[in-house]
């Protein structure tokens, strides 16, 4: 009997969460809705069964639809809705940062092929990412951005690096245990940030309050009261323009 491959597995519970309710906060954080997660989660999944052969010969690359192309793609969109550009460059900062780690990790692993390393790169490697994301990212977008897109640039550190010293190999951008670790990886980086945020979050009695407008400060405590706030505020601002 098959056993289901880990990242797959991640993805099922965490449509569960959503489903029942329990990933609210991280989602709104991301700009994501119940449904367009579960979407984005299920195309993933069917698309990881679709692999596209790109070049053949000394190197060869294969790129994965849902383990790649839709993680990228919902990278970009949550970078597209990431509230400042300075979150925007720190999110590309700690994604550069985590490929770099990563291409160099392998030397404390004991070698580049899975069966000399000391650990399964399946787990270290979005240990690594997660954590690292997290800490140079810090915000809950920047951190699961940075995580994806992170590795996809260590795979293609790898690609340049077969070429540039003329070796075979081979490269699957989201196939196999790659798929597994851009999911473990993202998934990581995102729980990190919610818990260490809202644990940050409560110990200071709510989000950062300096030069802030207090308004602000009640609507960014609670989704809903944020959805609240916004309502009252285009209310009233119909009221004044009704009373012109």
């Amino acid at each position: 009997m098959a056993r289901l491959p880990i990242g797959t597995l991640v993805l099922v519970i965490v449509s569960l969460l959503i489903y029942f309710g329990l990933a609210h906060r991280i989602l709104d954080r991301m700009r994501l809705t119940d449904r367009q997660a579960l979407v984005v989660i299920g195309l993933m999944i069917i698309g990881s069964f679709i692999t596209i052969p790109v070049a053949r010969g000394l190197v060869g690359v294969d790129v994965n639809v849902g383990g790649a192309l839709v993680p990228l793609g919902l990278s970009i969109y949550v970078l597209g809705k990431a509230g400042t550009g300075k979150e925007i460059f720190r999110a590309l900062i700690a994604a550069v940062a985590v490929a770099i780690a990563i291409s160099f990790s392998t030397v404390f692993l004991g070698g580049t092929e899975p069966e000399t390393m000391f650990m399964d790169p399946i787990y270290f490697y979005p240990l690594v990412a997660g954590v690292l994301a997290y800490v140079v990212g810090r915000s809950r977008r920047s951190a699961f951005i940075s995580a994806i897109l992170g590795l996809m640039l260590a795979d293609v550190f790898q690609l340049v690096w077969y070429y540039a010293k003329g070796r075979s190999g081979f490269v699957s951008f989201g196939g196999a245990g790659a798929f597994d670790t851009y999911i473990l990886a993202g998934v990581l980086a995102a729980l990190l940030a919610e818990l260490i945020g809202e644990t940050r979050e409560r110990l200071q009695g709510g989000p950062a309050r300096e030069n802030r407008d207090p308004e602000l400060i009640a609507g960014l405590k609670t989704p809903e009261m944020a959805s609240m706030l916004g309502a009252d505020q285009k209310k009233g601002g119909e009221k004044d323009e009704q009373q012109k």
